[in-house]
């Protein structure tokens, strides 16, 4: 199968996802990339992420290629975000809850397609598969977009992608193989990329963020914090303020620069 078809798949899905549903958040078109199953930065999450991060062949035996997408949401979403008091915008609690069901859907929906080809496929939630007692997921939908290729980690431990941080990401495993998509080589956040910014930090006020430090338990305080806020919600535990309004929330901010577009991004380091 060509992953052309996955990609057609996926897209056509998304972009019919909001009118079919009657959601309130809108999503731009999804990213999507591929990483074989046997791509050795697998047995790296077992040291990066957790020890008991899952393999690909872990959750199929005979897995071929992990397939991750990104759902960008709109502009508007992330400004609203940032200029929400201390707690996140309503809006932004919503697009956390619809979009993980669009990522439930979307991978139902891939897992049939592929069924239909003739693979198998084997999914993942889209949250909330994570240790409680250490707080690290065990299948973490970010570092496999990092494996195939969607971006680069920033200061603030969101992906970085060509369309921004500012989304949620999905993954599945498949049998079916697909050629791995290349990892980009340049940083895509500003601090990384030898720029000044930092902006990420000045906007986590809960001292859960620093430039080369991030303080998990403090982090997830707030994120039950934000829950009990929006109790009326389903299980809505975000925040977000650390990605949004940045020159990183809707594009790749060292690109930009390196295009010759500098506007929103830091000055060079000295």
């Amino acid at each position: 199968m060509d992953e052309k078809r996955v990609v057609k798949e996926i897209v056509g899905f998304v972009g019919a996802y909001s009118k079919r549903k009657s959601t309130k958040t809108n999503w731009k078109k999804p990213l999507v990339g591929f990483a074989s199953a046997d791509d050795p930065l697998f047995l790296k999450l077992r040291e990066v992420v957790q020890p008991k991060h899952a393999l690909p062949g872990d959750l199929l035996p005979a897995a071929q290629t992990a397939v991750a997408f990104f759902l960008p949401f709109e502009s508007e979403l992330q400004k609203e975000n940032a200029q929400a008091g201390p707690y996140p915008a309503r809006s932004w609690a919503v697009a956390y809850v619809e979009t993980n069901r669009l990522i439930r859907d979307l991978s139902d929906h891939l897992k049939t397609f592929l069924e239909g080809a003739g693979f198998q496929a084997a999914l993942i939630p889209a949250t909330h598969n994570y240790d409680p007692e250490i707080l690290m997921s065990n299948w973490s939908h970010r570092h496999i977009a990092y494996i195939a290729g969607l971006g680069r980690f920033g200061v603030n431990h969101w992906l970085i992608t060509e369309k921004g941080c500012c989304g949620r990401f999905g993954s599945l495993v498949t049998d079916a193989y697909f050629p791995p998509s290349p990892r980009p080589e340049q940083e895509s956040c500003l601090h990384f990329g030898g720029y000044e910014c930092g902006g990420c930090v000045k906007k986590c006020v809960y001292g859960a963020l620093s430039i080369d430090r991030f303080d998990r338990r403090a982090c997830n305080q707030q994120l039950l914090k934000n829950e009990s806020h929006f109790s009326d919600l389903e299980t809505s535990d975000v925040c977000g303020k650390c990605g949004c309004g940045l020159p990183c929330s809707t594009t790749n901010p060292v690109a930009k620069r390196a295009s010759g577009h500098t506007e929103g991004s830091g000055k060079k380091k000295r």
